[in-house]
């Protein structure tokens, strides 16, 4: 390793003890081909000066990271799917390799995997990861990233020379490893393993660490578990109210998939929205749209209940309840500051609900005409925006009637850093989308041809719209 002054190894989870995780050992694979690498992420964390070769001794045969983890652990949890419990979980294909401080910030962060082979919690399953899930991982933290939704960030993508059969995709299909940098991996799921096991010795612990660890400010609360709750409620609002302005359907919104400190990750069945649409599922197996664009606040609400259940083993039911009932305020405030940074707005107090909900209106009145991604491009700014998004490709449906109260709701605000217009990007007809039938043209050129320019420009250009946006997470 380089040495960089950046890299600051801190491995607090594996003091926790073998209640929380199992010791593993990485598969060995036939190969190791870096497909991406994620150099601002790297340097973020000191690990920017590794040559290829290192890398992919460390994030393809995983050979510890100095001073870090002597070895992988797979996390121990529990969770509800699609809301029946399964206490057979567990990190199945993956494990969490090392953990480091963030440079600036000091904020504890985790590597961990998916695709690095079995582990006790495998259950049938072969433990790899097929490429193209992996490149469409990148592509979906990528997006978000843009468009400041708190998200875990794709570290490292590596093809692993396997031949993968699979069920839902034409079988044999190429392998690969991903290594995705996150703020936690402790999951509501972990809390719930240790609540069906009736420890409330260890639910304790795990308070203790996650306040020491990602809540600091709270070391001195009376009420540890309480307060804990209560912080993870107003990170789960912002997590929520961040993909309801993107525009983005998670998919599997099980209690394994949701962590404390409010983060986006593990990205299965994912979409954006092409249009406004509240049914909007991303899993062809969600037959009942539990987890459908519209519903993902009251899935993630119900998955709060679960973590606040698993906590009354250490706190009291009632302030426990006062703690959840802080979700719909936090998640009203929280959407009312993801939509302002959306459309790139200051402000105004009270009328600032009547923009967002003219803001929805408008979108819920373009129909199929009215993609989800170009209303906030058209309109980012505001009035500032104006001639620009009517002489742009939806001039007549914005020159409409049901656009009319949109238009004066946004004539009383103004503009939030406007000099971000002047960015090249802004320029353009179109913005940056991330529809499925883009990612599967990109998928198509590496699976067909072995092309990985298309998926490269569009990560560039990626890069390009979050500079443009300028959108710090919600």
């Amino acid at each position: 390793m380089g040495g960089s002054a950046r890299y600051r190894p801190d491995p607090r989870f594996m003091t926790l003890g073998p209640e929380f995780a199992d010791p593993v050992t990485a598969a060995e694979f036939p190969e190791t081909l870096l497909r991406f690498r994620n150099q601002r992420a790297a340097d973020s964390v000191g690990l920017g000066d590794l040559d290829d070769a290192a890398w992919n001794r460390h994030f393809g045969c995983f050979q510890p990271l100095p001073d870090n983890q002597p070895g992988p652990l797979a996390m121990r949890y529990h969770g509800h799917q699609f809301r029946s419990y399964n206490p057979d979980l567990g990190d199945g294909r993956g494990f969490l390799f090392a953990q480091l401080r963030e440079h600036g910030s000091g904020r504890l962060l985790d590597l961990a995997t998916k695709g690095s082979g079995q582990t006790p919690w495998s259950r049938r399953g072969d433990g790899r990861l097929t490429l193209k899930g992996g490149m469409r991982e990148v592509l979906a933290a990528t997006m978000l990233e843009a468009l400041g939704v708190p998200t875990s960030r794709a570290f490292s993508l590596i093809e692993t020379g396997e031949a993968l059969a699979r069920n839902d995709e034409p079988s044999p299909t190429r392998s690969a490893v991903l290594v995705r940098l996150s703020h936690s991996h402790i999951r509501f799921g972990t809390f719930q393993r240790q609540a069906f096991l009736e420890r409330g010795d260890n639910i304790g612990r795990l308070v203790d660490h996650c306040i020491d660890v990602y809540y600091p400010e709270l070391a001195s609360a009376p009420d540890r578990a309480v307060a804990l709750l209560t912080a993870v409620v107003a990170r789960t609002a912002r997590l929520v109210a961040g993909w309801m302005t993107a525009g983005f359907v998670h998919g599997v919104l099980n209690t394994d998939n949701m962590v404390v400190t409010g983060e986006s990750f593990d990205y299965g069945p994912w979409r954006f929205l092409p249009r406004n649409d509240p049914n909007f599922v991303a899993a062809y197996f969600d037959e009942t749209g539990l987890y459908s664009f519209g519903r993902q606040p009251e899935a993630a609400f119900w998955n709060l209940q679960q973590l606040a259940g698993c906590l009354s083993l250490v706190a009291g039911t009632d302030a426990l309840a006062a703690a959840l009932d802080g979700f719909v305020p936090a998640y009203r405030d929280a959407l009312r500051a993801a939509m302002l940074a959306r459309l790139g707005l200051k402000g105004q107090g009270d009328g600032d609900i009547e923009l967002i909900n003219a803001a929805f209106r408008a979108l819920a009145s373009g129909g199929d005409r009215l993609r989800w991604e170009p209303f906030f491009f058209d309109w980012f700014g505001g009035l500032a925006s104006e001639a620009r998004a009517l002489a742009g490709p939806r001039a007549d449906l914005y020159a409409e009637d049901a656009f009319t109260d949109f238009r004066t709701q946004l004539a009383k605000f103004e503009p939030d850093r406007p000099d971000r217009l002047d960015h090249p990007a802004f320029a353009a007809a179109e913005p940056e989308e991330m529809l499925i039938d883009e990612v599967e043209t990109l998928w198509a050129a590496i699976a067909d041809r072995d092309d990985w320019t298309p998926f490269e420009a569009k990560l560039a250009r990626l890069e390009q719209a979050r500079q443009a946006w300028g959108l710090a997470p919600t």
